[in-house]
């Protein structure tokens, strides 16, 4: 199976051993991604503007393969407080169209941030391809 690392320096640098996002099989997946600025670093306070941070930063890495994220199928997200719930869900839905992609939220440990998202996203076919 091949597949394609993308990478971005418009989306936050990977702290380890691991790619932004891989192409694999007509898919997109992305890394977990948090809240952090991609130029200065810094973090916001609330959980709304963690969370938009984090989708211009899962967008980012999308669009280095000219997708957006209207060709999300899946995301997974983490919260560090699952009581956030309800500003994070009205911030995500800033971001996304019907049909919406299918979600699973779960409360996590995070490392002093409030959000984490990850997302794989339908590649469209390529003419001749």
């Amino acid at each position: 199976m091949p597949k394609t690392a993308i990478r971005t320096t418009k989306a936050p640098q990977p702290a380890g051993p691991y790619s932004q996002g891989i192409v694999a099989n007509g898919f997109l997946y992305t890394a977990g991604f948090g809240p952090q600025d991609p130029t200065s670093g810094a973090v916001a306070d609330t959980v709304g503007e963690q969370t938009r941070q984090v989708l211009r930063n899962v967008s980012a890495v999308l669009a280095e393969h000219g997708l957006t994220l209207d060709d999300c199928v899946k995301s997974t997200v983490h919260l560090a407080d699952l009581a956030d719930f309800a500003e994070f869900n009205e911030a995500y839905k800033e971001f996304f169209t019907e049909p919406y992609p299918v979600r699973t939220t779960v409360g996590s440990q995070l490392a002093n941030i409030l959000v984490e998202i990850d997302v794989v996203a339908a590649v469209p076919a390529r003419p001749g391809e």
